[in-house]
């Protein structure tokens, strides 16, 4: 299929938003960055999640030319986006750990053809000589770090793997350079753009504010009883259930079953297949609840999720924020609430205890904040 802005007549941002991907008005803060990412500047931008942020580097990836790299660890998003542009008529492939080898030949060919608009890849794949010999054949023109703040040992989520990243700048020092994120503090931010090598970037920084998130704290009590009687009034309702372990989402998912709740468990601990069939069944409405440990969700493009539910304590306020923040995406009410009882923060500290001082420090203060926010009384 040949790339849609071949055709030549999506020739700006606001006609590309409307022929592509079907809206007819920018979101706050969208039509900035992809200006400025469009005028050749480095772009840092903390968005939150709902925000479109994936707006704000593909539709500069159709404008400009050559092709766009999305550095992403999250595999459900990369085959997301992908299916959404190629269904819109835009050359885009993912490279990762889920393709065989005969897909990834297939997916590297369509690069070295020039086929390819917008490559989406794993930051662990990016560290292979293969992958340099494909981008080295095609140099990006633009290179994004999506979910950046995974690259700052101060971040809520960091990740190793991304502290290499800074490498693909001086590799390709003719790309633009872009980082995206829902939460970051200005630590984080600085992190990011010494860490990316971003050349005096323009930052963008977005409201949290969620009008249509309805947030709340009940005291944790009789869990199992609570939860089912929740979603039972919110039967064929989208909702997510978080939990602190494994064992903990298959046994609340048993008993949502139990109770005539059509739902699901998902856990890094469940084979790779499954774990996709649960999401996909998720987002087609084939279930209607997902109880899950918090990498479920992230990437996952579903905006009607109703209510969310954590029934331990998450690790973080910016962990909080992004977990809730799949609720609501759509703009309509949706319920945030959090079973909380002053044991949970005690038993989650002892998770850090055998981190080096420094991380467990951080660590601890970014849970202690999660608590206060569940002790106080407050509008939240």
């Amino acid at each position: 299929m040949t790339d849609v802005m071949q055709t030549s007549t999506r020739s700006s941002p606001e006609s590309t938003l409307k022929t592509v991907f079907g809206y007819d008005s920018f979101r706050p803060l969208q039509r900035e960055i992809i200006g400025a990412v469009l005028g050749g500047q480095d772009v840092l931008a903390v968005l939150p999640t709902g925000g479109g942020k994936s707006l704000t580097y593909q539709i500069p990836a159709l404008l400009m030319p050559g092709m766009t790299l999305v550095v992403s660890p999250l595999i459900a998003l990369m085959r997301d986006q992908v299916a959404a542009l190629v269904g819109a008529g835009v050359g885009a492939v993912f490279i990762n750990s889920s393709l065989d080898p005969e897909e990834r030949r297939a997916a590297e060919e369509r690069v070295r053809a020039g086929e390819i608009t917008l490559l989406y890849a794993a930051p662990e794949t990016l560290a292979t000589d293969r992958m340099l010999a494909l981008l080295d054949a095609m140099p990006p023109s633009l290179l994004v770090v999506d979910e950046a703040h995974c690259i700052s040992e101060w971040g809520h989520d960091f990740r190793p793997e991304y502290r290499g990243l800074g490498y693909l700048r001086q590799r390709y020092p003719k790309a633009i350079g872009m980082a995206t994120t829902a939460t970051a503090t200005a630590r984080v931010r600085t992190d990011i753009i010494r860490n990316l090598g971003l050349r005096d970037p323009a930052v963008f920084l977005g409201g949290f504010d969620r009008p249509n998130l309805r947030i709340s704290v009940e005291r944790k009590q009789d869990v199992r009883r609570r939860l089912i009687g929740f979603a039972l009034a919110r039967q064929g309702q989208s909702g997510i259930v978080y939990c602190g372990s494994r064992r903990r989402t298959e046994e609340l998912a048993e008993a949502l079953r139990s109770a005539g709740v059509s739902a699901a468990s998902y856990h890094a601990g469940l084979e790779s297949g499954l774990r996709s069939r649960v999401q996909e069944a998720f987002v087609r409405d084939d279930i209607d609840v997902v109880v899950a440990t918090v990498a479920f969700g992230m990437g996952v493009d579903k905006p009607d999720v109703r209510w969310v539910v954590h029934v331990d304590l998450p690790k973080s306020i910016e962990n909080y924020y992004q977990e809730i923040g799949r609720a609501g995406r759509d703009g309509l009410l949706s319920s945030c609430v959090l079973l909380y009882s002053p044991g949970d923060y005690v038993a989650a500290s002892r998770l850090f205890q055998e981190l080096p001082d420094e991380q467990k420090h951080s660590s601890l203060a970014r849970l202690s904040a999660m608590r206060d926010f569940a002790e106080r009384e407050m509008c939240r």
